[in-house]
């Protein structure tokens, strides 16, 4: 590697995964346990949602995380559109592309990215990106612990994270993760169902901290 290529690394590099997902409220019961398994394994979730800058351009900021990332993790699994006559969604299959080209167009250090594609149903993908035929294409059925499934086996068999726990094992820790918030939120006072609006609402970087703060006391006092 030259040492033009190596001064444009960033720090965090080889830690960075980013997230390429819908950001709909029905989402969240796939994107939480997502982002809880790329940290509970070590990793930090670089997502878009992670800042709100409402004077910065929102693809200029998702280049700038693919750039900082190594690597990367896209949901495609809501290609096909809800309703009759309602168009398909994009923006996904878009940052894909974006994705694909900083591998094979991009300065020496990005040659090495390697990426997780997730869909609904198999095969759902060919109908509308048959580009990616003969590209390995997890699914996970919108059910949540094919989510942490399908990252966590990424995660050993592509990237080579051979002490991994097993996905059952991550699945209860999210659980119990989440039991811990409710709870803690509960203990300041605070009405159950308040607890539950603020935390169904809870901003993504605010969501990401209470991860990473829970995993490293969990792993810490282990």
């Amino acid at each position: 590697m030259s040492s033009a290529s190596s001064a444009e690394v960033v720090d965090g590099y080889e830690s960075n995964v980013f997230i390429n997902c819908p950001f709909d409220t029905k989402y969240l019961i796939l994107l939480r346990p997502l982002l809880f398994t790329i940290a509970y394994l070590g990793y930090r979730p670089r997502i878009s949602a992670e800042r709100s800058d409402s004077g910065e351009n929102r693809l200029d900021k998702i280049c700038e995380l693919i750039r900082q990332s190594r690597f990367s993790i896209h949901d495609l699994s809501r290609l096909k559109a809800a309703r009759a006559r309602e168009l398909y969604r994009m923006n996904m299959p878009f940052e894909l592309g974006v994705d694909y080209g900083s591998r094979q167009h991009g300065p020496e250090f990005m040659r090495s990215k390697k990426y997780l594609i997730l869909e609904k149903e198999p095969h759902d993908f060919k109908k509308a990106l048959s580009d990616l035929s003969g590209v390995d294409i997890k699914s996970h059925g919108n059910e949540p612990g094919e989510v942490v499934r399908a990252v966590r086996d990424w995660f050993y068999e592509t990237v080579g994270l051979r002490d991994a726990p097993y996905p059952t094992t991550i699945w209860l820790q999210f659980n119990e993760f989440t039991t811990s918030l409710f709870e803690a939120r509960l203990a300041e006072g605070i009405p159950e169902e308040d607890v539950k609006e603020d935390i169904a609402r809870m901003p993504i970087s605010e969501y990401l901290n209470c991860v990473a703060d829970w995993v490293a006391n969990t792993k810490s006092s282990s």
